[in-house]
């Protein structure tokens, strides 16, 4: 039964003007006749061919199988070492490049922190955030200053893929007051530590200035490619979904840097159709009034000098 829904389902998914067998045989790099032999159900499709003829047409399994209460889920790689760190960067970018790079390609950000994309280059905004990242997961021994941290160069290739793929898409970036909160936080903790010398805080909380005003240039009506939202009710998740006009991504965090990525149709058009809503009742900053817009603005840069100011007040005991 099983392997006979999965037929029927390639078969609609290629149309009735293509022949199913020389599909199959294609998809697989099998026989003519080994391919005639599946589709007429005299042999089975292996474990792998299934996978495999799932992955070539874009088929969901859990869709065919597992009814609308379940969903199979892949996941980005586990970080065990700073090695790891790196690898999740590229394999990152690996699912990210299923979906073609370009304006047909949209993104919805829901920002609960500052999107990481802005954050894995090669500034020392990033080189912080690495740093804490390290820390948080415990793979090194961080107990060193971050003065003395250094970035590795193969984290810096693969980030600069995932930034480049992330700038070439159409983006929609849900954000509200508490988005900068983290980082925030991480430079006054690490400051209070003394693993951060008051010079390097108060350069840090410059930089994500310099970051934040860049996204507020950007910020125009006239830039169909960038469109930031203010939402003041929404409790925002770090969920990111990804939409061309083939298929749909949706990528859930469990962790900090963790994510559970489905292409189940249905799954995938609930929170699509959620964000739609949801951009409904939020305020389009590019095309917001002037007063509108810098009152989010400068509410965001006032916390930022709040932070900085405070790191004048403890010594540097670096």
């Amino acid at each position: 039964m099983y392997q006979e829904i999965l037929i029927d389902t390639i078969r609609k998914k290629i149309g009735q003007d293509k022949s199913l067998i020389e599909e199959v045989a294609g998809a697989l790099d099998i026989s003519y006749d080994a391919a005639h032999r599946r589709i007429s159900v005299k042999s089975k499709f292996s474990m792998e061919e299934g996978v495999r003829i799932a992955n070539h047409y874009g088929i969901s399994m859990d869709k065919l199988f597992q009814g609308s209460d379940s969903v199979l889920v892949k996941k980005t790689k586990d970080v065990q070492s700073f090695e790891g760190l790196s690898q999740y960067l590229e394999s990152s970018f690996k699912y990210l490049n299923v979906h073609a790079a370009g304006r047909e390609t949209s993104l919805y950000y829901s920002a609960k922190d500052i999107p990481l994309f802005y954050t894995v280059n090669t500034d020392l905004l990033s080189r912080f955030k690495l740093y804490v990242w390290l820390y948080l997961l415990n793979l090194e021994d961080m107990n060193i200053a971050f003065d003395v941290f250094c970035t590795k160069a193969p984290i810096i290739d693969h980030s600069q893929k995932l930034t480049s793929f992330y700038a070439s898409v159409q983006t929609n970036e849900i954000w509200n007051d508490t988005t900068i909160n983290s980082t925030l936080q991480q430079i006054i903790y690490f400051f209070h530590s003394g693993l951060l010398s008051t010079e390097h805080g108060r350069t840090l909380c410059d930089g994500l200035k310099e970051l934040v005003f860049g996204l507020e240039q950007k910020c125009t009506d006239k830039n169909d490619q960038y469109r930031l939202y203010y939402h003041d009710l929404l409790i925002l998740n770090n969920n990111v979904l990804i939409s061309d006009q083939q298929k749909k991504s949706l990528f859930v965090p469990y962790t900090m840097l963790g994510y559970y990525i489905t292409h189940d149709e249905n799954t995938c058009k609930t929170v699509y159709d959620f964000f739609q809503y949801q951009l409904k009742n939020s305020k389009l900053l590019n095309t917001a009034g002037i007063k509108d817009k810098k009152i989010f603005f400068n509410r965001v840069y006032q916390k930022i000098d709040f932070y900085k100011n405070q790191m004048i007040v403890f010594p540097d005991v670096l």
